[in-house]
């Protein structure tokens, strides 16, 4: 099976366990890159949104979007692949002013998108292949325009990033159900660095940024990159 099939399947599933479990994500108070509270920066390093068009790749069950949109006044679409996690977002969220979803893939939509000011995914990057994605998301963003990324850097087993340009596999833990598998494209800083100007981006930083104990393996990585101007 495609390792992008792998993945829609896995997030389809996670998604029905969900809505089987009547499991919803509170909306956060504040923008945080990592699944930990108080790690990191926030929202403004996306810039000024207000009133701008942000691109949220992989949203999920939509809660990201709809904490930009009402915090911070941006115009947020939420493509998601899984139709069970885009039906999560939209029976929960579809009237929340300022927020729309999409269910497809995102360079799918993009195609037949206008150009957005700003783009970011929170953990969701990895399971797509950047060759696929990045020059889709070089085509979908006007020129200058932010995208933040937040990937997986240091897994729950401590196993670090790979040196090359392969997925590899990652499971889903649940807590009352079996882990689902994936594959996912964990790569060096440096890996992402020159995808990323290879197909018309560049970066400005990548941080590492850690569990707060000290004793957990896990670490993310934050990269800010910006698309550059047309030639």
């Amino acid at each position: 099976m495609p390792v992008e099939d792998i993945n829609t399947r896995a997030w389809t599933v996670y998604g029905q366990r969900q809505l089987a479990h009547s499991y919803m994500p509170p909306v956060p108070d504040q923008t945080s890159w990592t699944p930990w509270e108080g790690v990191g920066p926030g929202a403004e390093i996306l810039g000024d949104i207000t009133g701008r068009r942000v691109l949220d790749i992989g949203s999920g069950a939509g809660h990201h979007a709809v904490q930009l949109a009402q915090a911070h006044g941006a115009h947020v679409t939420g493509v998601e692949l899984s139709p069970t996690q885009h039906k999560r977002a939209v029976s929960t969220h579809a009237d929340v002013q300022g927020v729309q979803f999409a269910q497809g893939d995102v360079d799918a939509y993009l195609a037949g998108a206008e150009p957005f000011d700003a783009a970011y995914a929170i953990g969701t990057l990895a399971f797509i292949d950047p060759h696929r994605a990045l020059p889709a998301l070089r085509d979908g963003l006007r020129p200058g325009a932010p995208l933040i990324l937040s990937l997986l850097h240091t897994d729950l087993h401590g196993r670090g990033p790979s040196s090359e340009v392969a997925p590899r596999e990652q499971m889903i833990l649940l807590r009352d159900d079996p882990p689902l598998p994936t594959q996912m494209w964990i790569l060096t800083p440096q890996l992402w660095e020159n995808l990323l100007t290879e197909y018309g981006f560049h970066v400005e930083t990548i941080d590492l940024l850690h569990h707060p104990d000290e004793n957990a393996p896990v670490v993310q990585q934050l990269i800010r990159a910006r698309r550059l101007p047309d030639e």
